[in-house]
């Protein structure tokens, strides 16, 4: 899983990718500070696997993992060239979800490029910015797929499409709520990219003292709660400032500090639970004396695209998947025990694999 983190300069969005990757991305009180994209591979903690290679005494652990990709930090006019922004556009068209971070504490000592906190006129900002940059890649396949429009059918079918999508853009809409049920149109879609067509998730970086309580009481969390569930995306609550002290710490001093500040959960595990929903992923476990490993999968993929995930031979020569819970093998102490119980399915090409799955493939190539 990719994720990308957008924002406006002083949002807190290099500070929240520096706690969530400890990559040490420049972090300073001036805008434009990030000249690169910074990218950082975070592993997703997953106490089954902890569980599951003491069972099996494995000689490695592989968590699944999430990218990050920092970009700087985007103005208005960014799309067409303004600070830094443009160049940097691109570098978010390949991730799977963007992670918008909106500032939603007062502080007089970090100043913000608008002059005063405004959550959703930052959001429309950044939002416009993403547009403009969709409706340049449009008008490069429009002006592309004009040439042959006349004399083909296909062509001149994706150029309406583009056309269509241009104008909802254009209105000011994000390309996520362009409706069509055309599967042709639907697979266009998909190959061309646009940034407003992605799944977001709100970090809505707040000041310590609105933590305990998760934002409730932040009038600024509550609008964008409110845009949020209007556009279907995630939110989730984070002070990056406190993020950044926990990314020093080990397991039990991290455990005892959030116990301080009154919550359970840090603000990576709450971007990891916001993105696996928002996505619809799933993770399945497989484990040996070699090496215990989770693998992400969308919800719904049957047994051979599973398979698939690990190499592709599996999935060419799929015969079956021997699938047992992963609660059911921990409660019977080994694999053999939970298939003398019966536990342990034989599980054929239309098998939806669930979460927690751990699974042993049979294939021939």
């Amino acid at each position: 899983m990719k994720l990308g983190i957008v924002g406006l300069p002083n949002v807190g969005k290099s500070t929240l990718f520096n706690s969530l990757t400890k990559a040490g991305a420049e972090s300073a009180n001036y805008p434009f500070c990030t000249i690169d994209p910074n990218v950082g591979v975070v592993p997703v903690k997953d106490e089954r696997l902890d569980k599951l290679a003491a069972l099996y005494d494995s000689d490695k652990i592989t968590p699944a993992v999430i990218e990050f990709v920092d970009i700087a930090g985007l103005v208005k006019g960014a799309s067409k060239g303004e600070g830094l922004g443009n160049q940097f556009l691109a570098n978010i068209r390949e991730v799977d979800a963007i992670v918008h971070v909106v500032r939603c504490f007062e502080d007089t000592n970090v100043i913000h490029v608008e002059g005063n906190i405004n959550p959703l006129r930052d959001i429309e900002t950044i939002n416009l910015e993403l547009i403009f940059s969709d409706v340049e890649i449009l008008d490069r396949r429009i002006a592309k797929t004009s040439k042959g429009a006349n004399n083909d059918k296909t062509l001149a079918k994706e150029l309406d499409l583009l056309k269509r999508i241009k104008a909802h853009l254009e209105e000011g809409n994000l390309a996520k709520s362009f409706e069509t049920d055309d599967e042709d149109e639907i697979k266009w879609m998909k190959d061309y990219n646009l940034l407003t067509g992605k799944p977001v998730i709100f970090a809505a970086n707040v000041a310590e003292d609105d933590l305990a309580d998760n934002g409730d009481s932040n009038e600024n969390v509550k609008l964008v709660r409110e845009f949020a569930a209007k556009e279907g995306f995630e939110v989730f609550v984070v002070c990056a400032q406190i993020e950044q002290e926990i990314a020093e710490l080990d397991d039990e001093e991290k455990a005892m500090f959030l116990e301080d500040l009154g919550i359970s959960e840090s603000g990576l595990d709450k971007l990891v639970r916001a993105s696996y929903h928002l996505l619809g992923l799933i993770s399945y476990l497989t484990a040996g004396k070699q090496e215990t490993r989770a693998w992400t999968i969308t919800k719904g993929t049957k047994a051979p695209g599973a398979a698939g995930k690990i190499h592709s031979d599996f999935e060419r020569g799929f015969i079956r998947a021997e699938v047992v819970n992963y609660q059911d093998l921990l409660d019977c102490g080994s694999y053999s025990a939970a298939k003398d119980k019966g536990l342990v399915g034989l599980e054929g090409k239309e098998y939806v694999v669930k979460d927690g799955d751990v699974i042993l493939f049979r294939f021939n190539v």
